[in-house]
């Protein structure tokens, strides 16, 4: 497997806004993240712009990802892809966007919408494309009609939905797997398995789910506001589970859906 060339862990900023979301991106640039994560949705791109502009870390050393296509947002056109990227590239104030996600796929089609992608990938205002929440038939056919190679698929993906079978996919088809909800929305600190791999390593919950992700060759986006939750999971790159460690969560039977099951199918 040849592994995308993208920078673990990203940083999410799902819900930051105003100074305190600028302030939060600032420092996970300052702790170490170069890869940010946004969405024209989460109506924060102009945050995350404002904080790679009064960063101290050179543009070119992060890897900047947005989404376009919510189901919240207007139908998908291919009009409407192209203004959303023009604002997007203006909001974060970057001429490249390095990854471009297909939000959700659900007025997504492949033939009316791959054109324009693939036309930003060719004026140079993207370098990536990305989908998220697709399945493997939708990745199928996206892969087959695209100009471009499907760089990324974004899913939810934590020790209580372990998504082998995407896990499968992606190495299977060489596109990197990127976790949203790494720590399953603070349910990783009440997993006595994760609690007790902690407490060994003296590390927290979330550095072992972070790092049980890493082991699988997937991307975890953690978002975090405080210093404390930025810097605590950034060092689960400093932390190496041991194969009884990884065997102990694979094993975990529990399976929670953080996503409304009325919006996925994977």
């Amino acid at each position: 497997m040849t592994h995308t060339p993208i920078s673990s862990p990203g940083f999410g900023t799902y819900d930051l806004h105003g100074e305190s979301g600028v302030t939060a991106v600032r420092t996970a640039l300052d702790v170490g993240y170069r890869h940010v994560d946004t969405a024209r949705m989460y109506e924060n791109e102009a945050v995350v712009g404002e904080a790679l502009a009064r960063s101290d870390v050179p543009r070119e050393e992060v890897f900047v990802a947005t989404k376009v296509g919510h189901f919240t947002e207007p139908n998908l056109s291919p009009e409407y892809i192209r203004e959303s990227v023009v604002e997007s590239r203006e909001n974060l104030g970057i001429e490249t966007i390095d990854l471009l996600y297909v939000h959700w796929p659900y007025s997504y089609e492949a033939e009316a919408h791959l054109p324009t992608l693939n036309e930003l990938v060719r004026d140079g205002w993207v370098r990536h494309l990305g989908v998220s929440n697709f399945t493997p038939p939708m990745l199928d056919e996206t892969r087959a009609l695209s100009d471009d190679p499907v760089f990324a698929l974004q899913v939810e993906m934590h020790p209580l939905l372990q998504q082998e079978e995407l896990v499968a996919y992606a190495d299977e088809h060489d596109l990197t797997l990127v976790a949203y909800s790494p720590l399953a929305q603070g349910e990783v600190f009440n997993l006595p398995q994760l609690c007790d791999i902690a407490e060994k390593h003296d590390v927290s919950p979330a550095q072992v789910s972070l790092a049980w992700l890493s082991t699988k060759d997937v991307v975890p986006i953690p978002k975090a506001s405080s210093e404390a939750h930025v810097r605590d999971n950034f060092a689960a790159t400093d932390l190496e589970l041991d194969d009884e460690d990884i065997a102990r969560i694979d094993a975990i039977d529990r399976e929670k859906r953080l996503e409304d099951e009325e919006f996925v199918d994977w």
